[in-house]
């Protein structure tokens, strides 16, 4: 495996396979970045598909690793999964700490073009080009076996990801995604202050803007909670409903009572989001 600079912040070995964090110093973002990887026992004998997976607002690479129960089923498929964190962290990086929807633990997968975020904030570069390049060269990967999915924030980035990106993933899925976040209520305060005023340029980093615009995914697949407190302002899973079916996208879209927004509710379901993806994948 080939020669970028990583360090290994730990493994342990877990279903026959090793959970690791790493971290490197990102060109992209300007700051040391760090990720989780899971690597399947499959792996032994050649590259595996690959499985990304964004968290949501607050979160880091760690929430996903501790909290969403996925190392069996990512074992039992034999799929890699990576978690990359969610913004860029550090001194240098401009930051909000009184607002957990902007700033540090709130990136929103995009390129920031606004000062004072332009030179830190540029996620989306940093998983479509930077991270996905380090893994390639790390990682018993099959690059060309991806699938992406994502909770709250992160589902919006890989619903984005994957509109903007048919040729590269074959697969994508959520957990309660922002699916509009350029009219939400929780996410437009942020679109503004990273990509400035004109409402026009937040429809690269929307799902229903870009599938209004004519982009196009082969399917997807979405959970979530009808228990969410955030369903109603922020989520709002209908918008989804109504531009994926004006564009003939098959969207399964699962509503489950009881649920909330939490971990709780991810870890519920991520078996099943991992053995679709799988399937998806199948060489």
């Amino acid at each position: 495996m080939g020669g970028v600079p990583m360090e290994t912040v730990s493994t342990a070995k877990s279903h026959g396979g090793v959970q690791g964090v790493y971290r490197h110093d990102s060109a992209v973002t300007g700051t040391p970045m760090t990720f989780a990887v899971f690597v399947p026992p499959q792996a032994a004998n050649g590259p595996v598909p690959v499985l990304w997976y964004l968290s949501g607002l607050t979160c880091t690479h760690a929430n996903v690793m501790e909290k969403g129960e996925y190392r069996a089923a990512a074992a039992a498929h034999g799929v890699i999964l990576v978690a990359p964190d969610t913004s860029p962290r550090g001194e240098r990086v401009p930051d909000e700490p009184d607002n957990w929807q902007f700033g540090t633990g709130a990136g929103f997968y995009l390129d920031a073009t606004q000062e004072p975020y332009a030179r830190h904030y540029r996620m989306y570069s940093y998983i479509f080009e930077e991270l996905t390049a380090l893994v390639a060269a790390q990682f018993p990967a099959d690059m060309s076996r991806q699938g992406i999915f994502g909770h709250s924030m992160g589902g919006h980035g890989a619903l984005t990801m994957a509109l903007k990106h048919p040729d590269r993933f074959r697969s994508c899925s959520a957990f309660a995604p922002i699916v509009q976040p350029s009219t939400a209520d929780w996410s437009r305060p942020a679109l503004e202050k990273y990509l400035g005023t004109n409402e026009q340029s937040w429809r690269a980093y929307d799902a229903v803007a870009l599938i209004e615009d004519g982009r196009r995914f082969p399917e997807f697949l979405v959970d979530q909670g009808l228990a969410d407190p955030f369903l109603k302002t922020g989520l709002r899973p209908e918008l989804l409903e109504v531009a994926c079916r004006e564009a003939g996208i098959p969207l399964t879209l699962n509503m489950r009572e009881g649920y909330d927004h939490s971990y709780y509710f991810i870890s519920s379901f991520m078996a099943d989001h991992i053995a679709w993806h799988a399937r998806r994948l199948a060489a």
